[in-house]
Formats: C-alpha cells, structure tokens, sequence
C-alpha cells in the first residue's frame, strides 16, 4: 500500500507537469517580425495571463486576433496566433474537477485563418488523445466553423462530455479590436466615474476599473469639464489620463498608493521610468479570487493593461520590464535595473510580501504599500512554503 507521502509527492509532481503550460506558444510570438518595435514582446508578455487557470477561457482567441492585427498577416504571425489557439489552458487539477473550460463564443476567434482550429486539453482528462489528435489535425486543415465556436466543434466531434462551454467576459468577443481595447467598454462611464461618483466607482478597484479606460482620458475629461472640475482635469494631467483618476485623487488613503504612486520619482539617481511606476504588489482577492489567495500584479494602472494577476511573481516582474520600454518611455538606465531586479527576484524563489518588497527596494521605492486594498499585508506563514508554479 502506498504510504501518504508517497501519494503527495506524486500529486505534487503532476501540478508542477501540468502547471505552466502558459509558457509553451509565447516564445513563438514574441519572435514575430511584423508590428511596431516591441509590440511582438508586449503580446507576448500578456498572453501568458491568458492561459492561466484562472483566465476566460475565449480570452486567448481574442489575443490570437491579437497577434495577427498588430503583427501582420505574414506566416510567422500566423502560426504564433495559431500556436496560441490550439494551446493548453492551465487547470488546476485539484479544483473545480479540473474542469476544461473552452470558449462558447462562436465569434471567436475573429481572423479567418484561426477559425475551425480546436485546443488541447489537459492529457489527463483526454485519456486517450483524441482531444490532441484533432487539434493536430485542425491546425493543419482547420474545420468549417461558419456559426460555430470552438467548444461546438469539439462538441460536434465527440468530445463534449470533456470541455465545459465558457462564454466570453465583459464583451471580448470584438475580436482583435477588443484584444487592444479591452476596457473600452466603460468609454460612456469615464464621465459619471469622475462626476460626483468617483469615490464610490474607484472603491476597492485600485485601479482596475481604469485600465482599460486608459486610454479614452478625454471621454471622462470632457464630463468633467462640463462640471466645472477642472481641478481634478489638472490632477489627471500628471497621470497620463487615467480618466479614473479624479476618484483616486479623492481618495487617497484607498487606492491613492497604486493611480497616486504615478507621481513618486525612485530614490536610486539616474533612473527615469518615464510615466509609469514600476513597482509591484502582492495581496489576496484580486481578479476575483478568494481573498485568503495572495497574488502578484502591477502597481500601475497603464502598465499593467492586459496583465492577469499571477501566482508567479516572475510573470510579474517580466512584465514590469517589457513595460518600461515599451509604454512608459523609461531610460536605459531604469530598464537595466528592472532587468537586475527581475533576476533578483527569481534567485530568491519566494512568494510574499516580501518577494515584492525585495523588488521594490531594488528600484528605488523601498516601504511601497503592496496591498493598497488594505487586507491582509500578507499571505499566512503556513502557506508561503507551497510553491505551485501560476
């Protein structure tokens, strides 16, 4: 009979098999020619948040469109985008029954040659590889997907009794457009965020209610300017038109250390991260998960657009440098550091507080609050030595 230990270090090895699988399609995109300079790293960066347990499940048929809309139609461009269709979701499979969610959305994805392409699921529900096998085949010779999304093509070839239909969130079936624009749908409330309700819509967000409105600042300007706020249109100036921040500013001691940290200069002489604050922040609940789940997420609002919460503060920190350079206009000198502080923390293998306080000191802004929803400061001893790989 198998003694107990046995039977953990055997559970433990499959998660950390089967965790990870995040990083298979990214090395593929972000090795892409086409685009701007640096737009094939910053997708990439953002696709291993699509392919995390905890990500929608049309999330990544949304960043495919993605990769072809702002990397071009050339044969690289579309075998990464391909690459991140068929790719495997992360599960977890000690929860939920290791359900293999695919998405429901028959508008997914948008770009002709990624339709009737169908994904891999984990080996240990398709037992027999019959799931693999057909996203082999599709990928090569893709089925005819006229009105159907990627869970009925699975469905309709007999796999149904092994995936779960998951519909796409908050409108991400806009295609390639809404992989860029993620929060543009809230473009008709960044006025009413900033007009009399910016305490109470800002509450507990921290900012992740701004940062898909980053970009559309003068929607939620010009609902200002109508009400005679131009003091706090003058306090989003220095916030690169976060339209949300005018609630932020107002409330200060709620989330004011995450959109206010904007305006904070490093200590260490010679580093200049242009708009961005390039710090990093670990605390339970975010994205929506349990609040005894400690996670790690950018601190700022601009930099951390398209980024998902993550386990591994190396994701994090990864895309904390590729930010730099590529959104905040920061100076050699500043992504240098990034860079050394990134190594900094992978040699230090920790997962809590202070793996990000270690970050953060290493960029000049030692004593950052890292939980600026103000829970827990930090995750229960007990469990900081688990170490499961996000």
């Amino acid at each position: 009979m198998l003694s107990k230990a046995t039977i953990l270090a055997a559970l433990i090895a499959y998660a950390e098999a089967r965790f990870g699988q995040e990083q298979v399609p990214i090395s593929a995109i972000s090795a892409v020619q086409g685009g701007n300079a640096g737009a094939a790293a910053t997708i990439a960066g953002a696709a291993i948040s699509d392919l995390l347990g905890a990500a929608n499940a049309c999330a990544k048929l949304t960043r495919a469109d993605q990769i072809v809309t702002e990397l071009g139609g050339g044969a690289d461009a579309i075998a990464a985008a391909i690459g991140m269709v068929t790719a495997e979701k992360n599960t977890n499979p000690f929860a939920n029954g290791n359900v293999q969610n695919v998405c429901s959305d028959p508008a997914l994805p948008v770009t002709a040659e990624l339709r009737g392409i169908t994904p891999l699921i984990d080996p240990a529900v398709d037992v027999d590889g019959g799931v693999a096998a057909l996203s082999k085949q599709t990928a090569a010779s893709p089925l005819d997907a006229t009105g159907l999304s990627v869970f009925d093509l699975l469905t309709n070839a007999g796999f149904g009794d092994l995936v779960k239909g998951q519909a796409a969130a908050g409108g991400a079936a806009a295609g390639g457009a809404a992989a860029g624009n993620a929060g543009n749908a809230n473009n008709g409330n960044a006025g009413n965020a900033n007009n009399g309700n910016a305490g109470n819509a800002n509450n507990g967000n921290a900012g992740n209610a701004n940062n898909g409105n980053a970009g559309n600042a003068n929607n939620g300007n010009n609902a200002n300017d109508e009400c005679d706020d131009g003091a706090a249109a003058g306090e989003n100036a220095g916030n690169a038109g976060n339209a949300g921040n005018a609630g932020n500013a107002e409330n200060a001691g709620n989330a004011g250390n995450v959109a206010g940290g904007a305006a904070q200069q490093s200590t260490i002489a010679g580093l200049d991260f242009g708009t961005c604050i390039p710090t990093i922040i670990f605390e339970g609940g975010l994205g929506g998960r349990p609040a005894t789940e400690f996670t790690f997420q950018l601190a700022d609002p601009v930099a951390k657009q398209g980024q998902q919460e993550a386990l591994n503060p190396n994701i994090i920190t990864n895309r904390v440098c590729d930010q730099l350079g590529n959104v905040c206009g920061a100076n050699k000198a500043a992504i240098d550091a990034c860079q050394a502080a990134k190594a900094q923390v992978q040699a230090l293998g920790t997962r809590d507080k202070s793996t990000a306080d270690a970050f953060n000191t290493a960029l000049g802004f030692a004593g950052f609050v890292t939980n600026p929803d103000g829970g827990p400061a930090d995750k229960p001893a007990a469990k900081r030595a688990l170490k499961f790989r996000a």
